[in-house]
């Protein structure tokens, strides 16, 4: 990955979530990354991303958090902080669509903590 733009910590990127099994998403979607900044430096082989869609289902509103529009992110989106997972940074495409908040990106970290009940 030399010479490469380095992935960001709450930047937007997409990543390929193929082989989905039962309700987990899938296909080409984008996903906002979580793992550490330093941890994004040393190049690792995984990274921690929380998938979004444009749809929400109600039942999950404590759990999912609402993204507007920006950049390249062209749709209000939701965080579906239950779908959060390890991937492959091979998965992930280089060209930010765009970058969270602190705000947003803590929110999202409170509600994966309240999904693992910390």
């Amino acid at each position: 990955m030399a010479g490469l733009i380095p992935f960001s910590r709450g930047g937007v990127y997409l990543a390929r979530l193929d082989l989905a099994q039962g309700a987990e998403v899938g296909i080409l979607r984008p996903v906002v990354i979580l793992t550490d900044q330093q941890l994004l430096e040393s190049q690792p082989a995984h990274v921690f991303v929380c998938p979004l869609s444009s749809w929400s289902n109600p039942d999950y509103e404590t759990l999912h958090l609402a993204l507007p529009a920006r950049d390249s992110l062209r749709v209000k989106s939701y965080a579906l902080v239950e779908h959060c997972r390890a991937i492959s940074i091979r998965r992930l495409q280089h060209d930010r669509l765009a970058q969270l908040n602190r705000d947003e990106l803590v929110e999202i970290i409170r509600r994966l903590n309240r999904l693992v009940g910390w």
